[in-house]
C-alpha cells in the first residue's frame, strides 16, 4: 500500500509529488505531464503571468523556469511575455528532474477502501493507498452556458477544446466572454484567418497595466508592491496570505473566490486585439439554434434591445466553474459526504487541504473558497505542495508508520506492461 497517490501531473501535482519523495514518502504520480498546457491551449498563446511567478515548486526551491529557460538560452524576463508552449516545455523538464516518475495512466474512479483508497484505473489492477491529493486541473470544470447546451455539438465548443484554430480559417466565429482566454482566442482567430466577434456581457473591457520595474523606489515599492499575482496591495494578500484567507467566514471566503482578480486582458494583447477583433460588449445571450450548419445567436443589449448574429460557430472562452458534482472519477458516496464550503459545491479544506473524509487531500482549482485566489494560478501551487504534504505527513502518523517507508524517499512503481494513455 503506498503512502500517497496524486491524481494529476499538472504544476500543482507535480509539485506535490515532488515534495512527497522529498519528504520520504512512498507516492505515486498518475496522469499526462502538463496535460491542460500541452492539449488544451492553442498554438500561439503567451503566459499572463510573469515568469519569476510561474514556477513549479521543488522542495530545494530548484528547477525554477528561469533555470529551464537558461538551459535552452531563452529569456525569462520581467515585462516579457513567454509562450505557452516554452511553460509546457518546462513543466516536462521538471517532471524528469524534480518529480517522482509519472505514470501516463487513466484514473477512472476513486474509492474508500478500509483505512486508505482504492485507485481504479483504465490501464490495470487498481493501486491501494492510504492517502490520495487530486490534483486534476480545471479541464472537469470547464463551463458551458446553459443557452448553448441544446445545440448540436459541432455547433459549439469550449476555448480549452482547442489545440489548433487553423480550422476556423475563412469562417465567422463568436467568441463568447470577456477575460484572457476570450481575447486571446478571438485574436488568434484573427490572426488565423478566422473571422470573430466578441460577445460579452460587460460593458466594457478591463486591460491590465504594463508591469511596473521591478527595481523602483522605496516608496513607490511600498504603495504599490509586486506579487505573484500582480501590483497593489489586495492582490499582494491573495497571492501571499492564503492561509489567512481560509481563516475568514465562508460565505467571504466564496465571494473573494468569485470576484477577486476578475475578467481582465494582459497589456501586450491589447493592439492585436483592437486591431482585428470586432466585439459586441453589453450583449447578453438569450437564444441559441441550429440553422442548418450555422448557429444563430439571440442578443439583449443593456437597453433591452434584441441583436441577431448569424455565426458559423460558437467558442464559449466562460472560464471554469469548481463543483465536486462535476468530479466524477470521485466516488458519489464520498463526494456527498464530503463537508463543503457554505452553499458551494467545494470541499472545506484544513489548513494541510485535507478534506472532512481523512486522507483525502484536494489541490488546485477546487480549493480557491478555502485558500483564495492564488489557488486559480500556477503561482498557488508552491503554496499547496509544501502545506498538503506536511498534513499527509501528520495524516499518515496519525495512522502509524508504514512498515518499511520510514525515512526513505523512493520513486514510484511503472506501470510496466500497460499502453501509456491520458488522465481524463
Amino acid at each position: 500500500m503506498d503512502d500517497l497517490v496524486v491524481v494529476g501531473a499538472g504544476p500543482y501535482g507535480l509539485s506535490i509529488a515532488a515534495h512527497a519523495a522529498g519528504a520520504g514518502l512512498d507516492v505515486r504520480l498518475l496522469g499526462r505531464p502538463m496535460a491542460s498546457w500541452r492539449d488544451h491551449m492553442p498554438d500561439g498563446m503567451y503566459l499572463k503571468s510573469e515568469p519569476w511567478s510561474s514556477n513549479l515548486s521543488a522542495p530545494d526551491g530548484r528547477h525554477t523556469l528561469a533555470e529551464y529557460c537558461a538551459t535552452r538560452g531563452l529569456a525569462a524576463e520581467h515585462g516579457t511575455p513567454l509562450p505557452i508552449g516554452t511553460f509546457s516545455e518546462y513543466g516536462m523538464w521538471f517532471a524528469r528532474r524534480a518529480a517522482p516518475e509519472v505514470e501516463e495512466v487513466t484514473v477512472t474512479e476513486v474509492t474508500p477502501q478500509g483505512d486508505g483508497f482504492r485507485v481504479h484505473t483504465a490501464e490495470g489492477p487498481p493501486l491501494l493507498t492510504r492517502t490520495v491529493a487530486l490534483a486534476v486541473g480545471v479541464m472537469p470544470f470547464a463551463h458551458h452556458p446553459q443557452t448553448l447546451r441544446d445545440l448540436p455539438p459541432g455547433h459549439y465548443s469550449h476555448s480549452s477544446g482547442h489545440r489548433d484554430l487553423t480550422r476556423f480559417a475563412g469562417l465567422e466565429v463568436a467568441v463568447l466572454g470577456a477575460g484572457q482566454a476570450a481575447l486571446e482566442t478571438a485574436a488568434l482567430l484573427a490572426e488565423q484567418g478566422a473571422r470573430p466577434c466578441l460577445v460579452a456581457r460587460r460593458a466594457r473591457l478591463n486591460w491590465n497595466a504594463v508591469p511596473q520595474p521591478l527595481n523602483r523606489p522605496a516608496l513607490r515599492a511600498l504603495r504599490d508592491p509586486h506579487s505573484g499575482l500582480g501590483t497593489g496591495w489586495r492582490s499582494w494578500a491573495w497571492s501571499e496570505l492564503p492561509w489567512a484567507v481560509r481563516r475568514l467566514p465562508a460565505a467571504t471566503r466564496e465571494r473573494i473566490a468569485a470576484t477577486a482578480l476578475g475578467p481582465a486582458g494582459a497589456w501586450w494583447l491589447r493592439d492585436r486585439f483592437e486591431r482585428r477583433v470586432p466585439a459586441l460588449l453589453g450583449h447578453r445571450l438569450h437564444r441559441a439554434v441550429a440553422v442548418g450548419e450555422r448557429t444563430r445567436l439571440g442578443l439583449t443589449t443593456r437597453s433591452g434591445e434584441s441583436v441577431v448574429l448569424d455565426t458559423a460557430h460558437v467558442i464559449a472562452a466562460t472560464g471554469f466553474t469548481p463543483d465536486l458534482a462535476r468530479l466524477e472519477l470521485l466516488d458519489a458516496g464520498l463526494r456527498a459526504a464530503l463537508e463543503t464550503v457554505g452553499d458551494g459545491g467545494t470541499p472545506e479544506l484544513s489548513p494541510g487541504f485535507e478534506s472532512s473524509w481523512p486522507g483525502l487531500f484536494f489541490a488546485g482549482l477546487l480549493t480557491a473558497p478555502s485558500f483564495g485566489p492564488s489557488m486559480r494560478f500556477v503561482h498557488g501551487a508552491g503554496f499547496t505542495a509544501g502545506r498538503l504534504v506536511r498534513g499527509v505527513r501528520k495524516r499518515l502518523g496519525a495512522r502509524g508508520p508504514l512498515p518499511g517507508s520510514a525515512g526513505e524517499a523512493r520513486c514510484p512503481r511503472a506501470a510496466a506492461g500497460h499502453p501509456k494513455t491520458y488522465l481524463r
